[in-house]
């Protein structure tokens, strides 16, 4: 393993040269890129973020608002046409809605053009394919799908199908383990025919595994069990993905490992992933902090693990911890893995200066931006990564005035 990585790492550096003055020469001429914000209020917000604006430094700045209704807390677009992008309102009496942008012919503010029920309450996490919206309801403990369309009516049923998740006892934290709480629905991004759902279950201290049955309903066909109230939030992994330079076409295979947050002792979870009917093993577990103990109103939040690539050859785990009393507010821990997918090492500790970071995500060329909110305050901040992934630098903010509780971000 040890060797496979370090000789991937140094073919990517060898690419990235051959790339670095093509990238250097067209960076001038960037034109800015739009970011979807989900929040906490009652809108989505568009903004534009500008890198490389023709006088001063990058900038952010707020384009439209759409008010959607009560906490449109998550946001995912159609994977066939970004332009209709879908958001859960996390709220008792769930809804999910669908927005419509681009039909002025700008991309700023979006038109609602289709709502249905959730299946359950406070829908916190969505997963959309090309004719189905997989729902994820925080607080019911359901997970519920609607046929979807590209065209009107766009929602096709207003009947969710639902699926209740198993709850077997009251979880060691009581207060946030009371029942089966669904965080995160993805694809199991180790198996690329897109057949199993991974569903992390903060409530359950599981990962559950789902696939279809005959009559093309989810079912649950496994799971992996972690630490006693750990509170399993956000998975990651890196499945497969090319690389290539003028000279040579490399397709490689990688990606063994799972990586899981867990949101309530902040720790990054590591098992080894065979495929069905294999079961998982726990390589490690350590702390998303290198300040110890953890204080008792930290929560991790988010994991992204992006992908190699020309400019960032080492691969690296980004995750934010909210809820830091530091002055300098909410940390980004960065692993590296240098030293193997199953040794992941904590590098670095970015401050913020924002109060709950929630979500985050990368964007841009080569993932060269991050885009983090404070959902209890500091707004809005663009990160550049540098130091080839191993730091970041702020280059950009908008203020809480203008983009209120950010929670998740689409960039367009």
């Amino acid at each position: 393993m040890e060797t496979k990585s370090h000789s991937l790492t140094a073919f990517m550096s060898q690419r990235s040269s051959f790339l670095r003055a093509f990238t250097c020469a067209n960076e001038t001429t960037m034109a800015p890129l739009t970011i979807l914000v989900a929040s906490y209020t009652d809108s989505i917000y568009t903004v534009s973020f500008d890198p490389t604006p023709s006088t001063g430094s990058p900038t952010l700045n707020l384009l439209a608002r759409t008010i959607v209704g009560h906490h449109p807390s998550w946001i995912a677009s159609h994977p066939s046409n970004k332009s209709l992008v879908y958001t859960g309102l996390e709220q008792a009496d769930g809804e999910v809605v669908a927005i419509k942008y681009g039909r002025s012919g700008t991309v700023e503010g979006g038109v609602v053009v289709a709502r249905a029920k959730s299946g359950g309450a406070h829908p916190c996490t969505l997963l959309v394919t090309e004719d189905e919206l997989i729902i994820g309801n925080y607080t019911s403990g359901t997970i519920a799908t609607l046929p979807i369309s590209t065209s009107a009516p766009y929602i096709l049923s207003p009947n969710p199908w639902t699926l209740s998740m198993p709850f077997e006892h009251v979880g060691r934290n009581k207060a946030r383990q009371s029942s089966s709480h669904p965080h995160q629905i993805v694809f199991n991004p180790l198996n690329q025919t897109e057949n199993e759902l991974l569903v992390p279950d903060l409530g359950a201290d599981k990962v559950w595994r789902l696939t279809k049955r005959g009559d093309c309903k989810w079912s649950i066909c496994g799971h992996i069990d972690f630490e006693a109230g750990g509170g399993p939030r956000h998975v990651a992994a890196r499945g497969v993905y090319v690389l290539s330079t003028p000279e040579i076409l490399l397709i490689v295979i990688t990606g063994t490992t799972l990586y899981t947050l867990l949101e309530l002792t902040s720790k990054l979870a590591v098992h080894s992933f065979p495929p069905l009917p294999a079961p998982p093993t726990l390589l490690t577990s350590q702390f998303t902090l290198s300040a110890l103990p953890v204080p008792d109103i930290m929560l991790a939040a988010e994991i992204l693990l992006p992908e190699p690539n020309a400019s960032f050859p080492e691969t690296f785990i980004y995750t934010s911890n909210r809820n830091d009393p530091h002055p300098e507010g909410d940390t980004i821990a960065i692993f590296s893995l240098a030293a193997g997918e199953g040794q992941p090492e904590l590098v670095n500790e970015v401050h913020t200066g924002l109060t709950h970071v929630r979500g985050m995500a990368f964007g841009g060329d080569d993932d060269k931006y991050l885009v983090v909110g404070g959902a209890e305050g500091g707004g809005v901040k663009v990160f550049e990564r540098v130091d080839g992934g191993r730091g970041l630098e702020e280059i950009a903010k908008l203020g809480e005035d203008a983009v209120g509780c950010p929670t998740g971000f689409l960039w367009y």
